[in-house]
């Protein structure tokens, strides 16, 4: 994997993660210098997140840390603690069947136009009290790479899609970076569907048992989609797909490939988090860096 590419240059120094150069041993008038490239080697990524594992070496990349993106932070940042679904979810489905509303196992057998139109018309949890639009997800239905964030904001509730505003902005850039674009073999979705807000009117992340009534809708979303690899973008995202205990430190789930069912899953920060702490691009980029190691690595090998 090289960036020779000046477009992927481009947007890299635009996220704030630059390239190495050095200068060759020559005469005061001689070229300019030139970007040397270190070469990866493929990862192989772990097969389970129980068992033992070594730690993967994600390539390194040089990063300028003084860069941020906007100048526009998010009030919020993704510290969410969510719990097992296997904890919550039993209470959440009788009392969907008691409203009449659609069972797990219903949703587990819905298609895209079906799915979406659950989700429109959602009462599971107290986050339909004070949406605008509910947010579903967006980009190709059969992508090869699916991003999962948190939840919606303000912005994403007013326009019912998922990550614009300036986050979204930082996201285009680092798919950009990837050599991806959003709608085309990229699908990016989040973990609850409607905008959790506190008693202030603020962004908030979500609470557990609100995770919960909405995991459902993303695991058919993640069956429908069939993606090759998952990146959780943020603490969220990553506790919620991974099912892991609720004091588990994002920095314990970066740097390693995980399962979710036998789809490779990659942790990263949030964008709204890069906002406000531009130093932690380098490592995003290395995050990446594995995930795009772990695509290419062969299906059959890993």
């Amino acid at each position: 994997m090289t960036f020779q590419d000046p477009r992927r240059a481009r947007f890299l120094q635009e996220m704030g993660v630059g390239p190495l150069w050095r200068l060759r041993d020559q005469p005061e008038a001689a070229a300019p210098a030139r970007m040397v490239v270190e070469p990866v080697e493929p990862v192989e990524p772990v097969e389970a997140v129980a068992a033992p594992r070594p730690q993967m070496a994600p390539p390194l990349v040089p990063a300028t840390d003084d860069m941020a993106w906007d100048d526009a932070v998010p009030s919020w940042v993704s510290e969410a603690a969510p719990v097992g679904l296997d904890e919550l979810w039993p209470e959440h489905a009788q009392s969907a069947v008691d409203a009449g509303k659609p069972a797990p196992g219903d949703v587990a057998r819905m298609d895209w136009e079906a799915l979406q139109a659950a989700v429109a018309a959602c009462t599971r949890c107290r986050l339909c009290e004070g949406r605008t639009h509910t947010v579903f997800g967006a980009g190709e239905r059969g992508a090869r790479w699916l991003f999962v964030g948190e939840g919606p904001g303000n912005n994403e509730d007013l326009q019912g899609e998922p990550f614009v505003g300036p986050a979204g902005n930082l996201l285009d850039n680092m798919l950009a970076a990837m050599g991806l674009r959003r709608g085309e073999n990229a699908y990016i979705a989040n973990v609850v569907k409607c905008r959790p807000t506190g008693e202030d009117g603020h962004d908030r992340p979500p609470m557990q048992d609100e995770i919960a009534a909405c995991l459902p809708y993303l695991e058919r979303q993640i069956a429908l989609i069939g993606p090759s690899v998952i990146v959780a973008l943020g603490k969220s995202a990553a506790q919620a797909l991974l099912q892991v205990g609720v004091d588990t430190p994002l920095m314990d789930l970066r740097g390693r490939v995980h399962r979710h069912g036998d789809v490779p899953l990659v942790v990263t920060y949030h964008p709204a988090y890069l906002l406000r702490k531009p130093v932690e691009k380098g490592g995003a980029w290395r995050d990446l860096c594995l995930a795009m190691a772990t695509h290419d690595y062969p299906a059959s090998a890993r």
